[in-house]
């Protein structure tokens, strides 16, 4: 006849596969809470404190009107067309 077998059944956590399955989503969750705490506690400033002044002195020097861009609308239309502009004097 048959012998009866001894197989007894094992807790999940000792096999290998399972932590291997569990790890990688654990290392994920762990890993996102590290860059929530890296966001939260390491604030840069990423204006100044007075911008808007400072935005009224660039307009004032004339920073970022249409005259200071030619340079770049010339190379930027250049490149599309091949056409090179010679400048109007003024």
């Amino acid at each position: 006849m048959t012998s009866p077998s001894h197989n007894t059944a094992q807790p999940w956590w000792k096999f290998g596969h399972v932590w291997l399955v569990v790890s990688g989503p654990l290392i994920v969750v762990i890993a996102s809470f590290v860059t929530f705490y890296l966001a939260a506690h390491g604030k840069d400033p990423v204006i100044d404190e007075n911008y808007y002044q400072a935005g009224l002195e660039l307009n004032k020097a004339g920073v970022g009107k249409p005259e200071s861009l030619a340079p770049a609308v010339q190379g930027r239309n250049h490149a599309a067309t091949g056409l090179v502009l010679v400048p109007k004097e003024k």
